[in-house]
C-alpha cells in the first residue's frame, strides 16, 4: 500500500523559474489512450522493421566476425547488461508501475522529478564511482585497459539514461514516438557498425565504436525530448517518495540483475570453464539469433499489453485483466507454437542459411534456444499478475530461483557437453521461472491458453512435425532449399488448418481494431 500512498501524495507546486521557461507539466501526461490492438500493431511493426535490419547485420557480422571476435562480443554485453541493471537501481520498474494516471500538473511534476530526473542523477553518480574506482585498481596493479573495454564502460551511462526516457515514454503510452525512435536508431546503428567494420577493422573494437556512435546521436535526441516534455523542480524532490520507490523496485534491481545473468551468465561460464572464446562465440551466435526472434515474438507484445494492463488493473479490477489476457492469448497461442515448432525443424538450416557453413556448430544452439523463447511467452502472459500487485520480492525470488538452477546444471552439463551442456542449462532455467509464475500467480488473476486453440495448435504442430520427418529434407542440399519445403509444409498443415478451424483467429486478422479494442482509455 506504500507505493500507492505514494501515487496519491499531496505534492509541492512547480518553480516560477521552471515555468518560465515554457515547459509544462501536463506534457508528460499519457497521449490519447488507446487499446492492446493498435499499441500491439505500433510495437509490432517497429519489431518487424527492426528485426529486418537485424537479418542483415547478423549475417553480416557472423561473416565479418570469427567465433572469437564473436565471443569477445557476448562476454563484454554481458557485464555491460548486468552493470546497466545494477545502476538503474529499478527506476524504470518504479517508472512503469508508478506513474499518476490522471495526474494533475502537480503529480506529473512530482513523478517526473522523483521517478526520472533524480534516479538518472544517482546513476551517472554511481557510475562515476564505479569507473574512478576501476581505474585506480588497474593503474595500481599496472594493468592496461583494452579500448573495447572502455567503449563497453562508455556506453553504460547511455544505455541507462535511453532505458529511462524509453519506459517513461511507453508508460505514457507514446507507443508511436517510441517505435519510430526505435525503428531509425536502429538502422542508423546498422548502417555505422557495418560500415566500422568493413572499413576500419573486423573486430569487436569497431562493433563497439560504432554502437557509441549511435548511440550518442539517440542521446541527443532523447536528451531534447526531455527537455521539452518532463518537468524538473527542486522544490518537488521529495526523498520520502523515492525511498517509498526503491521500495517497491530495489527487489527488482536485484530481479534484472539476476535477469541478466541468466540471459548471459552461460557465457562467462563456457569462458572461464572453457578457457576458449571460440566456444563462446558458437553459443553467442545461436543465441543471439534466437533472441532475434525472441524479441520480435516478445517485444511488441509486452511493450503493447504492460501499460494498459496496469491501467485496466487500477481502474477496473482483476477480472478486466482476466478478460484482457484471455483477448491476447488467443492470438498468441497460434503465433507462439507456430514460431515454436518451425524453430525447431528448421531452425539449425535457416541460421545456416544466414551465417553460412562455417557456423553451422551454432544451429542446434538456435534450435533449442528460439524454441524455448517462443513458448515461454504462453507461460509469462498467463502468469503474468505478481507485478499488478506490487509483489516485486516474490518476482525476486523466482528468478533467483530460475538463475540457481541454471548455473547448477552449467556446473554439471558445460564439462559433460560443451557449449551444448550451456543450452540446456539456458532452457531449463527459462522454463522453470515461466511454470513458476504460473503456480503463483493469484488465482483471480491467472488465465490460460484457450483450450481449443491450444488444441488446434498442438495439432497443427504435431501434423507438421510429421510431414517433415516423412518428407525427407535431406535430400536437399542447400540450406535455403529445406528451409523453403519446410516453409511450403508450415503453411500447408499449420496454418492453413488453424485458419480453417477456427474462425475466430480469421476474424482476428480482419477485424484486429475491433477484436483487440478492450482496455481502451475512457
Amino acid at each position: 500500500m506504500r507505493q500507492h500512498q505514494w501515487a496519491m501524495a499531496p505534492m509541492t507546486p512547480p518553480s516560477a523559474n521552471s515555468i518560465s521557461q515554457g515547459q509544462s507539466a501536463a506534457s508528460v501526461k499519457p497521449a490519447n489512450t488507446v487499446g492492446v490492438g493498435k499499441h500491439y500493431m505500433r510495437y509490432s511493426s517497429a519489431t518487424v522493421l527492426v528485426m529486418l535490419a537485424g537479418l542483415i547485420s547478423f549475417p553480416a557480422l557472423t561473416r565479418l566476425l570469427d567465433n572469437t571476435q564473436y565471443g569477445i562480443l557476448g562476454y563484454y554485453d554481458t557485464w555491460i547488461m548486468m552493470t546497466v541493471a545494477v545502476i538503474k537501481l529499478g527506476a524504470q520498474h518504479a517508472i512503469l508501475r508508478l506513474y499518476p494516471f490522471g495526474g494533475d500538473e502537480t503529480r506529473l511534476t512530482h513523478f517526473a522529478t522523483n521517478l526520472v530526473f533524480l534516479p538518472m542523477i544517482i546513476s551517472v553518480a554511481l557510475w562515476s564511482i564505479g569507473i574512478i574506482a576501476f581505474s585506480s585498481v588497474a593503474w595500481w596493479q599496472g594493468d592496461t585497459i583494452q579500448p573495447v573495454l572502455w567503449c563497453a564502460i562508455i556506453s553504460i551511462p547511455l544505455l541507462v539514461f535511453n532505458s529511462q526516457v524509453e519506459m517513461t515514454l511507453r508508460v505514457s503510452e507514446r507507443s508511436r514516438l517510441l517505435t519510430t525512435t526505435k525503428i531509425a536508431s536502429r538502422w542508423m546503428e546498422l548502417v555505422i557498425v557495418l560500415s566500422a567494420v568493413v572499413l576500419i577493422q573486423r573486430s569487436a573494437l569497431s562493433v563497439y565504436v560504432g554502437k557509441l556512435l549511435s548511440m550518442s546521436v539517440v542521446v541527443i535526441f532523447y536528451a531534447r525530448w526531455v527537455y521539452q516534455h518532463l518537468h524538473f523542480s527542486r522544490k518537488s524532490i521529495d526523498l520520502t517518495a523515492y525511498r517509498a520507490s526503491l521500495h517497491y523496485s530495489v527487489p527488482l534491481v536485484i530481479n534484472e540483475i539476476a535477469g541478466a545473468a541468466l540471459v548471459s551468465i552461460d557465457r562467462v561460464m563456457l569462458k572461464h570453464m572453457t578457457g576458449d572464446f571460440a566456444a563462446v562465440g558458437i553459443y553467442t551466435i545461436g543465441y543471439a539469433l534466437a533472441m532475434q526472434l525472441g524479441v520480435l515474438v516478445n517485444a511488441p507484445m509486452w511493450d503493447a499489453f504492460n501499460p494498459v494492463a496496469n491501467r485496466v488493473h487500477e481502474v477496473e479490477g482483476a477480472a478486466k485483466v482476466r478478460a484482457l489476457k484471455a483477448k491476447v492469448l488467443l492470438p498468441a497461442t497460434y503465433a507462439c507454437i507456430g514460431v515454436a515448432v518451425a524453430i525447431w525443424a528448421i531452425g539449425s538450416d535457416g541460421l545456416q542459411m544466414l551465417s553460412g557453413p562455417g557456423k553451422a556448430a551454432s544451429g542446434p544452439v538456435f534450435a533449442w534456444v528460439g524454441t524455448m523463447f517462443a513458448l515461454v511467452l504462453l507461460l509469462d502472459l498467463s502468469g503474468y499478475g505478481l507485478l499488478l500487485l506490487k509483489r516485486s520480492k516474490t518476482v525476486l525470488a523466482l528468478m533467483l530461483l530460475a538463475l540457481a538452477v541454471n548455473i547448477g546444471l552449467n556446473l554439471i552439463w558445460i564439462p559433460a557437453y560443451g557449449y551444448m551442456g550451456a543450452v540446456y542449462a539456458t532452457v531449463a532455467g527459462y522454463m522453470t521461472l515461466g511454470i513458476s509464475r504460473c503456480l503463483l500467480c493469484p488465482r483471480d488473476l491467472f488465465q490460460g491458453p484457450d483450450p481449443r486453440a491450444l488444441a488446434t495448435a498442438i495439432g497443427g504442430a504435431a501434423a507438421f512435425l510429421v510431414a517433415v520427418h516423412f518428407a525427407d529434407l535431406s535430400a536437399f542440399h542447400a540450406p535455403w532449399q529445406r528451409v523453403l519445403a519446410a516453409g511450403a509444409l508450415w503453411i500447408a498443415c499449420y496454418a492453413l488448418p488453424v485458419l480453417l478451424l477456427d474462425h475466430r483467429v480469421w476474424r482476428l486478422i480482419t477485424h484486429w481494431r475491433t477484436e483487440m479494442s478492450l482496455g481502451l482509455g475512457r
